[in-house]
């Protein structure tokens, strides 16, 4: 489904998206023919017979449409003018490719349904494309998953306008850079909990240490204390004790100012 399309999209960036690929990207969204409940147009364009193509919000009788497509009839020649446009885009900046890619696609609405889903891919394959690497550490389309809400009011702003696409590229480029920057912050973490697990390669801890000094990189909640070692580790507060002294000794943990029955400890992270 989604993974697949995906990873073709990223992986074979520098094979020509063509309406045969699209084709199978929507058929393996929808393998059984269903959205839902609703049996629809699979690997092939709409075709409208249950009315125009709108996206819509609220409850029936008092609906909102955000949007209505260019009608099915439009859809093979729109197709074919974006298709031509994505694989000889010019001198345009290979970002700003891949916002307005996603844009137009997504303003073509040529599926019954998973056209945002198709979107996100063709973005992630123009931004592949632009990198000349499959493999990234950043998502674009998860990043549009996570700002939905953002995406969607930007989305109808500039559907609704009159082809400025100022607001909507400025979103996506932003959008784009909390994606890196997540995936940063992300990386560190990774990197950071690596080369603290690195101090102990000959330095073997038991099974209690191990399970809380995961639990204290992954982010503890409140402060470290023997009752809440003992806690998660399920053992007694004197194995807890011992347990919190001999990390004090490695230098993996310190005391914390203070003392007395609110002692804690956090952990020393080089």
């Amino acid at each position: 489904g989604v993974v697949e399309m995906m990873l073709d999209a990223t992986g074979n960036y520098t094979k020509a998206l063509t309406e045969e690929r699209l084709f199978v990207w929507h058929a393996s969204l929808f393998p059984t023919g269903l959205s839902g409940m609703s049996i629809i147009r699979v690997g092939s364009w709409r075709d409208d017979s249950s009315g125009p193509m709108q996206v819509v919000s609220g409850p029936v009788g008092r609906e909102k449409v955000h949007y209505e497509a260019p009608p099915a009839g439009r859809v093979p020649d729109e197709i074919a003018k974006f298709l031509r446009w994505f694989e000889q885009p010019g001198d345009m900046d290979p970002l700003l490719i891949a916002g307005l890619a996603h844009l137009w696609f997504v303003t073509i609405h040529p599926f019954d349904d998973g056209n945002g889903r198709i979107a996100r891919a063709i973005a992630d394959m123009a931004l592949a494309r632009s990198e000349k690497t499959g493999q990234r550490f950043y998502s674009m389309s998860a990043q549009i998953r996570r700002e939905h809400k953002g995406y969607y009011d930007t989305l109808e702003w500039t559907q609704k306008g009159e082809l400025d696409v100022t607001r909507w590229q400025d979103w996506f480029l932003n959008c784009l850079l909390r994606a890196i920057e997540g995936a940063q912050e992300t990386l560190g973490a990774v990197l950071g909990k690596a080369r603290f697990w690195e101090r102990f390669t000959h330095e073997p801890l038991n099974e209690r240490q191990i399970k809380v000094l995961n639990r204290l990189l992954d982010g503890f909640e409140g402060k470290l204390t023997t009752t809440k070692w003992a806690k998660v580790a399920k053992c007694s507060q004197d194995t807890a004790y011992r347990d919190i002294l001999d990390l004090i000794g490695r230098g993996a943990l310190q005391k914390d100012a203070g003392g007395g029955r609110s002692t804690s400890y956090s952990l020393i992270i080089e």
